[in-house]
């Protein structure tokens, strides 16, 4: 039996590097992995042949807080913050890109950004809260049918078992808020300063 665990936690974690792998590099073929979390519609005046002199270096743009890539044949910009192994800012495991899926009508550029967490934090992150919520409802349950409310200590203790199961649960949604709204707002530096790149380019 240890042998097979051993090799199951090899596999989960070979997935788990596999998936940040793809989600984090700025790759063509990547430019739409990740589980789209958020979407938002957004234009600006910007003329079609400025891309070409905007995306020089291997069609990628450099950020103070981040870095673009432009994939021409997907009509799509990738966005992401910097990712550093060692940095002393504060990194949680619910990183954010950005997809913008772009188009242009006549001078308007428009385009659709949507936010994207890599697969394994949402799916590790929506079987921890099914455990929780199922745990929370299969021990009042079992516990309802095992007789336990039948006495006002048992219903004391009940209510304490549920109280410790919500905590938890509470708990777990105010980090998950709290990461969100971290990693959004670096997602949405990088957004602007992108904007503000295009922005200037127009005027050179």
């Amino acid at each position: 039996m240890l042998l097979p665990g051993i090799f199951a936690i090899v596999m989960a974690l070979a997935l788990i590097i596999g998936d940040w792998f793809q989600f984090t590099t700025l790759k063509p073929w990547a430019c739409r992995y990740g589980c789209p979390l958020a979407r938002r519609k957004d234009s600006l005046q910007k003329p079609k042949e400025s891309f070409p002199r905007l995306f020089k270096t291997n069609s990628t743009i450099p950020l103070p807080h981040g870095v673009a890539r432009w994939v021409a044949d997907r009509q799509a910009i990738v966005i992401r913050p910097y990712y550093k192994m060692f940095s002393l800012r504060f990194r949680t495991a619910w990183p954010l890109k950005g997809t913008l899926d772009y188009h242009f009508q006549n001078d308007q550029l428009e385009f659709r950004l949507s936010k994207r967490v890599p697969w394994s934090s949402a799916i590790l992150t929506s079987i921890w809260l099914l455990f929780v919520i199922g745990g929370t409802l299969g021990f009042v349950a079992m516990y309802a049918m095992d007789g336990g409310f039948g006495t006002v200590g048992g219903i004391f203790w009940a209510v304490g078992m549920i109280a410790l199961g919500l905590l938890v649960l509470a708990g777990g949604i105010i980090l998950l808020a709290f990461a969100y709204r971290l990693e959004d707002s670096r997602l949405m530096q990088v957004y602007e300063e992108l904007r503000e790149a295009l922005g200037e380019l127009k005027k050179t």
